[in-house]
């Protein structure tokens, strides 16, 4: 099960960083527009459009990875403190409560968004028309990658109800640097101990 889980982590990944690349491309373009508009004087008007669609789709293609790294924001006032038995029961409610119904939505909604604006052709309403259907596909293909990633942290939740403690899960990249942040408040390991105030949220997870 472990490495299903961190398989479908890794997956996520994939995807997110994929999705990645598409900000070297705004930059690119909007650079070159900028060039182009005030320098070349040559102005054009599908660059708009096509800067909304990028960033649009590296958002909704982020979402997965970002689950998959436990970096979506919540209200942590008090989550931190709970043990990780309640943190999961309440992770787990709000799965069932709020996620699958607004994720199944948007999956289901945007297939057919797609499916409509592929029939018709649909195109941007500008001087230079781009297609929108390639668009509109990304939102059911990231609803269905989020809606995967969802269904192994409802299983985590569900092995951290039944275990007392939060698997392990692909890391990557944090935030925090631990190791700069010990020099900062000049702590060690042994000062630290079992206080994991100072550590990420997903090395606090597993109790490192």
């Amino acid at each position: 099960m472990q490495k299903t889980l961190l398989a479908v982590d890794r997956l996520s990944t994939w995807v997110g960083k994929a999705a990645a690349w598409m900000a070297v491309g705004l930059t690119l373009l909007v650079t070159w527009e900028v060039f182009s508009r005030y320098v070349l004087n040559r102005p054009h008007g599908w660059v708009l459009d096509a800067q909304i669609m990028m960033y649009g789709a590296l958002f909704m293609l982020a979402g997965a990875y970002t689950l998959s790294k436990n970096g979506h924001v919540r209200g942590d006032v008090l989550y931190g403190f709970f043990r990780p038995r309640t943190q999961a029961a309440i992770d787990l409610a709000l799965y069932f409560v709020f996620f699958l119904p607004g994720v199944i939505a948007m999956t289901w909604a945007g297939w057919t968004f797609a499916r409509e604006s592929l029939a018709i052709r649909e195109t941007t309403f500008n001087a230079d028309p781009l297609p929108v259907y390639p668009f509109k596909f990304v939102i059911p293909v990231a609803g269905a990658f989020l809606l995967l990633q969802g269904l192994v942290e409802i299983v985590r939740c569900v092995i951290c109800l039944r275990e007392g403690e939060w698997p392990s899960r692909e890391h990557d990249v944090e935030e925090v640097d631990v190791d700069k942040l010990k020099e900062m408040v000049h702590a060690t390991d042994a000062d630290i101990g079992d206080d994991t105030s100072l550590l990420p949220p997903a090395q606090r997870q597993e109790g490192v």
